[in-house]
């Protein structure tokens, strides 16, 4: 989910359903993929090879949060610009662009 909205940090309690968070213009999805930490595997076929044994901790309901300035951003743009392309994945590329044209 991304929170395209001036003041982000207020809305960090009301959001109840989502996996990751993305908070203000700065901090685009492309962040959480590729740079920030938190990161997405859509499960597949044969997933047992980088899945653990089912346990406790997945029956945890979790949220990422991340919130980048634009100074943070534009330090790592060039890199998440460069993933994402080595990906094939214009677009993700293009949202971090084009929050610095």
């Amino acid at each position: 989910l991304e929170l395209c909205i001036s003041e982000p940090l207020k809305y960090i309690g009301r959001v109840d359903n989502a996996g990751s968070v993305f908070l203000g213009n700065f901090s685009p999805e492309p962040l959480g993929d590729y740079y920030a930490g938190p990161n997405h595997v859509l499960p597949t076929s044969g997933t047992a090879r980088f899945f653990s044994p089912l346990g406790v901790d997945s029956f945890v309901k979790k949220s990422s949060f991340i919130y980048y300035t634009p100074a943070e951003l534009r330090n790592a743009k060039d890199d998440i610009i460069k993933l994402a392309n080595s990906e094939g994945l214009t677009a993700h590329a293009n949202s971090i662009k084009v929050r610095f044209e």
